[in-house]
């Protein structure tokens, strides 16, 4: 009798497929199929590229980094970050999570043995001599296993394995985070250094300056007016060394806390000059289709939706009988010798079967919160589609005009330090005062300055460029994480 209760109950939970789960339909981008076009924008910075070159979004960050002393650093913040090392550990508690829904699946069998005494009075027994018993057993047995004949622990585990790859593209996210801040970090401590040095320059000329004209005005020449706007622009010129000076340190302070090491070991260069090639790749971007869904945090707000579609079939099979199964099979006996014996084999069978009835909405009320949970993962996957649709036309306009934004500033540092050239020269002959050498030279220094901040926007745009279409992240591979406690998704 038990054997046939047993094959039956199995042969129902092995052929029950019934599964409430809503077919899953990926929604439409809410976004437009090209990038948007006009004055601000190249022509050429998001064309789809020629059969075999790459896309922008199809590199590796080691591909996509040319400059050995970058990739050096970001290599560092990749094995020490703090951030990106809890959202690994927050993969690591996802898959145990995921596993431990899936074991609810199997009936979970437990070993046991039990021993117990016991003694009567004579007077309470009503025999003439005291009762004493003993009873030994072992067996083995499954607590409340529940027969998933209408898929509701099914669907927690999928709801499970879904939020597993949800963390580990999150966990994707951070590390293209990651990169492009540590990327950024890197070339502003490189571009303040070239400020520094630029400021440095400016202080001994002005130093020069300074000790000529106050010997002109020791000989009669000049006024003490030319000493003082002399001695004003050396001074300012010192402000802004220290200021440097403290920026550099600044910098350098914000760069390891991202890489999570100290940085002044990795041997990073002096004072290079910011040029494009030497440290980035500049590829072809690709049509929005082709890119925007490689991006991790759209990934992640997917699996996010999938997780609440799969939830929405847990509480639906709610509504539905949930049966149970409690079973034990063993020996007993009233003495250990006998323990095995022919003859002492016992069990115990207790299906229990449970149908919601009067639940005063509450199941109900599961149902309307899950398919509520799941509209409101649509609207956040269709929001960081637009998010990102946003974040990489920013990056495109900003791409378009910074290349003759940088072409200009270059024609007005040309032209101030002709200016100045001239205004020196006049001063020297005596046709112009002082204040118009330096008002030049402020001219230059500024215009100086701004150069070199427009070389940093124009490399940290491509940095962010890069970042917002996916960063090199790649695709997560769908395994199981219960299959082997190893595999878990990887980015590029």
């Amino acid at each position: 009798m038990l054997k046939s209760l047993i094959l039956s109950v199995s042969a129902a939970a092995l052929i029950s497929g019934c599964s409430f789960i809503p077919d899953y339909l990926r929604p439409d981008s809410p976004v437009a199929s090209s990038w948007p076009t006009g004055p601000a924008y190249d022509a050429d910075g998001a064309r789809a590229g020629t059969a075999g070159q790459p896309l922008l979004a199809d590199l590796s960050w080691q591909q996509f980094f040319r400059s050995a002393e970058m990739r050096s650093v970001i290599t560092r913040a990749l094995a020490n970050n703090r951030d990106l090392r809890v959202a690994a550990l927050n993969i690591e508690k996802a898959r145990a999570t995921y596993r431990i829904q899936r074991a609810d699946l199997a009936p979970t069998v437990d070993a046991g043995g039990s021993y117990s005494g016991t003694r009567t009075p004579a007077d309470v027994a009503g025999t003439p001599k005291a009762v004493e018993s003993e009873t030994w057993s072992a067996n083995l047995a499954t607590t409340s296993w529940e027969i998933d004949l209408f898929g509701r622990v099914r669907s927690l585990k999928e709801e499970a394995l879904q939020q597993y790859f949800s963390t580990a593209a999150a966990r994707d996210s951070v590390q293209v985070s990651l990169v492009g801040e540590v990327a950024s970090a890197y070339l502003t401590l490189l571009a303040d250094r070239q400020l520094l040095q630029l400021t440095e320059e400016t202080l001994a000329t002005q130093v020069k300056s300074y000790d000529l004209v106050n010997t002109s005005f020791s000989r009669g020449i000049g006024s003490r007016l030319d000493v003082a706007q002399a001695k004003t622009a050396v001074e300012s010129a010192r402000a802004s060394r220290a200021q440097y000076i403290r920026q550099l340190a600044q910098d350098q302070n914000a760069l390891e806390l991202l890489v999570g090491a100290p940085v002044a070991d990795l041997g990073l260069p002096g004072v290079p000059f910011l040029e494009m090639g030497d440290f980035m790749a500049d590829v072809p971007v690709g049509l929005p289709s082709e890119v925007l869904l490689r991006r991790p945090d759209i990934r992640e707000a997917e699996f996010d939706l999938k997780a609440a579609n799969a939830n929405i079939g847990a509480a639906r099979a709610a509504f539905y009988p949930r049966i149970s199964l409690t079973a034990s099979a063993g020996t007993q006996s009233t003495s250990l010798t006998d323990l095995f014996s022919s003859g002492s084999g016992a069990w115990s069978f207790v299906p229990s079967i449970s149908l919601p009835i009067f639940d005063y909405g509450s199941n109900q009320a599961n149902l309307d919160s899950a398919t509520a949970d799941q509209k409101i993962a649509v609207a956040t996957y269709e929001k960081s589609i637009q998010t990102a649709f946003r974040e990489v036309s920013d990056a495109l306009a900003a791409r378009g005009t910074l290349g003759d934004q940088l072409t200009a500033q270059q024609a007005l540092v040309d032209a101030t330090q002709e200016s100045y050239d001239l205004a020196n020269a006049r001063y020297s002959r005596g046709v112009e005062d002082y204040l118009s050498v330096l008002d030049s030279q402020r001219s230059l220094f500024s215009a100086q300055q701004t150069l070199i901040n427009d070389r940093l926007s124009r490399l940290t745009n491509l940095v962010t460029l890069y970042q917002v279409l996916g960063g090199g992240a790649g695709t997560v591979a769908v395994v199981d994480p219960g299959t082997d406690p190893a595999v878990t998704p990887t980015s590029g």
